[in-house]
């Protein structure tokens, strides 16, 4: 598994890899809930043949609307706390595990930058949650300082898929 910061999805193959076999072991589906990497966490997945097995489905919900439509995360939850939180982060992982066949989903939203930061959530602050049947749902606040757009969106996917394996091993 990559420890240094990842250039492309090429470079998460191992990670993926690993991940894909937890899960297949497990007899474990996962579901995706994406906002700021657009579904390249459900593309590293299905990169690998055979994933089928393992991959249930992904949603992209890049707007606050899909979030609440295809999530069922209450649009007033957006608004009070911001789309970019732990709250919103832990609602979508719910909202996919609720709305899939799946054991496990993750979620992630955040600020991939050049803009759309501010001084309380700059660019690179990122929330991911793992929501798996039967437990609670767990999040990571991750700040990816000093990166650019493709960065920030590859090390979450890093650091999602780190996450799905943490939480089902």
């Amino acid at each position: 598994m990559t420890e240094r910061p990842p250039k492309n999805l090429d470079d998460l193959a191992p990670l993926v890899t690993a991940a894909l076999k937890a899960l297949k072991t497990k007899g474990w589906m996962v579901a995706t809930a994406e906002s700021c990497t657009g579904g390249l966490i459900c593309a590293a997945l299905t990169e690998i043949a055979g994933s089928s097995e393992v991959v249930d489905r992904g949603f992209v919900t890049y707007s606050n609307e899909a979030k609440s439509d295809l999530l069922g995360v209450p649009s007033d939850l957006i608004q009070k706390v911001g789309a970019v939180s732990k709250e919103v982060a832990v609602a979508m992982a719910d909202g996919a595990l609720a709305r899939s066949n799946a054991q496990v989903a993750v979620s992630v939203t955040g600020i991939a930058g050049p803009g759309g930061g501010s001084a309380e959530k700059p660019v690179g602050t990122v929330h991911i949650a793992i929501a798996c049947e039967n437990r609670p749902t767990e999040h990571v606040h991750c700040r990816f300082s000093g990166q650019g757009r493709q960065e920030i969106r590859l090390a979450t996917v890093q650091t999602a898929l780190t996450s799905i394996l943490n939480a089902i091993s």
